[in-house]
């Protein structure tokens, strides 16, 4: 093998184990944020000295896991395709990519507070275009992103057997997070005006 080839299998090496240390980062975090680098090491099933090698400290791994969260809602915005889609059905595949995302997320979730400009702008895309084919009647796309995140996260919290949960016919838990998510928010934001 070349120069090149044992280059890019360094590199390589080197992304698994970046990942590696996220997920187990992740895992580990979410269940105590306090804990140590070194038990995110033991969990990942890599030396200490790879993870500080990767992270010079804990700020540097927090910041990574949430750019990586951040890229993953923008990844999720691309493939519920919120320039193109029939608007509704983007604002379905949005909602299950977020809950999907605040799921396997729970830590990072707690580090991006603030949504990035990028994400904003996705999301102000979808709501214009929702606004555009009259699914809503309100027309401020950050109102409407607010009112969005706001019940997100509400009924991400509700407990399974939440009543409001049990409204929908849809068969899974996912699903029916989903459905009253979407059936809120159009109702929130497609009400008549006031006479």
């Amino acid at each position: 093998m070349g120069e090149a080839g044992t280059s890019r299998r360094m590199r390589a090496d080197a992304e698994r184990s970046v990942a590696r240390i996220l997920d187990a980062a992740e895992t580990v975090l979410a269940q105590d944020p306090a804990a140590p680098l070194e038990r995110v090491a033991d969990v990942a099933g890599l030396t200490r000295a790879t993870v500080h090698r990767r992270f010079a400290s804990r700020k540097a791994l927090l910041d990574a896991l949430a750019e990586r969260l951040t890229r993953r809602y923008l990844l999720g915005l691309t493939q519920a395709r919120v320039d193109t889609a029939p608007p509704l059905v983007a604002l379905y595949r949005v909602t299950e990519i977020v809950f999907e995302l605040k799921l396997s997320h729970r830590f990072a979730i707690q580090l991006t507070e603030a949504i990035t400009p990028e994400v904003r702008n996705g999301l102000g895309t979808l709501f214009a275009r929702l606004h555009e084919a009259g699914v809503i009647t309100a027309s401020d796309p950050a109102w409407c992103q607010r009112v969005y995140l706001a019940l997100l996260h509400e009924v991400h919290d509700l407990p399974a057997d939440a009543p409001a949960l049990a409204d929908s016919d849809a068969t899974d838990e996912d699903a029916r997070r989903v459905d009253l998510q979407i059936r809120t928010v159009l109702g929130a934001l497609n009400a008549p005006p006031a006479q």
